[in-house]
């Protein structure tokens, strides 16, 4: 989850080109209905050397998501540092993800859209994969560092709700669905740490 951010292409490389006109097509338009060749017009550039350099839309598309889950991460875990105790950033987490829903330029979380006719087990499918393992790890670490009896269990119910806010929003467009699954996560985690306190 960010921002689209049209970046300027004057002294970019052919591929950084692409990338970018890919990364503005894909977020606003959705990975299934954009085709190489508004790609590669965009970018300035022919359908050739996209081929010539990704080998083919598929490994352009893992390009773009690799490029978001780094950039959301940095965003994210950047972010968390004006949270002072575990439980703050474990629960900030909620507030960020509304500040991404508030924004102008939102479109949703980019891995569910990419991965939505994607085949289990495809490379797309592998990548959302790995980016719903880095905010579950994320989750889960700092729902132990708050003292919880089973962070793993906490973990999944926390991260439930993160994917549930992002679903709810992309049908609704309603930013609040983010505070609502914060209290819902405030309610989990007292629970978790009721469970270890007993």
């Amino acid at each position: 989850m960010i921002e689209e951010v049209r970046m300027p292409t004057k002294g970019k490389t052919t591929r950084e080109r692409l990338l970018t006109a890919a990364d503005e097509l894909f977020y606003t338009q959705g990975v299934q209905s954009v085709g190489v060749d508004l790609i590669a017009k965009r970018a300035g550039s022919s359908k050739k050397s996209l081929y010539a350099i990704f080998g083919s839309k598929e490994a352009l598309v893992l390009s773009y998501l690799e490029a978001r889950q780094d950039a959301i991460q940095k965003r994210i875990m950047g972010e968390l540092g004006r949270f002072d105790t575990p439980r703050e950033r474990l629960l900030g987490i909620f507030d960020i993800v509304a500040e991404f829903f508030n924004g102008p330029a939102y479109h949703g979380c980019p891995f569910q859209s990419a991965s939505v006719g994607s085949a289990i087990g495809s490379p797309i499918d592998l990548a959302h994969a790995k980016y719903r393992t880095w905010v579950r790890t994320l989750v889960t670490d700092l729902a132990a560092q708050t003292g919880v009896s089973d962070p793993e269990k906490v973990g999944r119910e926390i991260h439930l709700l993160y994917d549930a806010a992002n679903v709810a929003f992309n049908a609704d467009r309603d930013p609040s669905a983010a505070f609502t699954a914060r209290a819902a996560a405030t309610a989990v985690l007292d629970h978790g740490k009721q469970s270890a306190d007993n």
